[in-house]
C-alpha cells in the first residue's frame, strides 16, 4: 500500500491535488487543511496518504500529517462515515478539536462539518470517546498535550499502563512523553519502562 508521497505539487482543486512523483502524477484527495499545507504549485512536498478501495472505486487520500490520517483512519470506521464525511469533518475541524469534541462528547462541534446532521455527529462522538485519548493531535492543534500514536508499540505501551490502574488520559500523556525522549523506534518494553516513571511522577 502507498504509505507516502514526497514529490512536486502538480496541481490542486477544491479537494484534490496531483503529487508528481518522478514524473507519476498521483491524484489525492484531501481536506482543506492539507491543500492549504502544500505549499505553492511547483514546490516539494510530502503527503501522508490512506489508499481506501470499494467495489467501484479506487482512491488515494492524502494527509499534510501522519496524525490527521490516523484520525481519518478512525473516523471512517464509524457506520455512516465514508471519506467524503471524514474529510470534510478533517476540513472543518483540527485534529485537536475533533480529539477535544469526542473526548468531551460535544456533538455539536462535529456538526459544524459540511454534510454531518446532529444524529451522525453523536454517533462519532459516542464510538470515538474512548479511543480518542490513543490518538495523535497535529502540531499545530493547539491543545499541548502530547497524544501518542495509534498502533504500534506506543498503543501497547498505553494498553500496558491502562492495565495497571492508570486513567487512559494520564497513560497516553506518559507514553507521548516517553517515545519524545526515545525517539519513534522505541519498543515497547523501554516505552513501558519510561512511560511508568513519568505517570508515577
Amino acid at each position: 500500500m502507498i504509505a507516502k508521497l514526497k514529490g512536486l505539487l502538480d496541481e490542486t482543486g477544491d479537494d484534490w491535488a496531483v503529487i508528481d512523483v518522478q514524473g507519476v502524477g498521483y491524484l489525492v484527495h484531501c481536506s482543506t487543511k492539507t491543500l492549504a499545507a502544500l505549499g505553492e504549485q511547483g514546490e516539494g512536498c510530502t503527503i501522508y496518504t490512506d489508499l481506501q478501495v470499494s467495489e467501484n472505486d479506487m482512491r488515494l487520500l492524502g494527509f499534510a500529517e501522519s496524525a490527521e490520517r490516523d484520525w481519518f483512519r478512525l473516523l471512517t470506521q464509524v457506520q455512516g462515515v465514508g471519506s467524503k464525511v471524514a474529510l470534510a469533518i478533517l476540513s472543518a475541524l483540527s485534529t485537536a478539536e475533533v480529539q477535544s469534541a469526542c473526548a468531551n462528547g460535544d456533538a455539536a462541534m462535529v456538526a459544524r462539518a459540511n454534510g454531518v446532521g446532529p444524529k451522525l455527529a453523536g454517533r462519532i462522538v459516542n464510538e470515538l470517546k474512548d479511543k480518542a485519548g490513543a490518538l495523535p493531535v497535529s502540531g499545530g492543534g493547539g491543545m499541548g498535550v502530547a497524544i501518542t500514536p495509534a498502533g504500534g508499540a506506543s498503543a501497547d505501551a498505553v494498553s500496558a499502563l491502562e492495565n495497571l490502574g492508570f486513567k487512559p488520559a494520564i497513560a497516553a500523556r506518559a507514553v507521548a512523553a516517553a517515545q519524545g525522549e526515545l525517539g519513534e523506534d522505541a519498543s515497547e518494553n523501554d516505552l513501558i519502562r519510561v512511560a511508568l516513571k513519568k505517570a508515577a511522577g
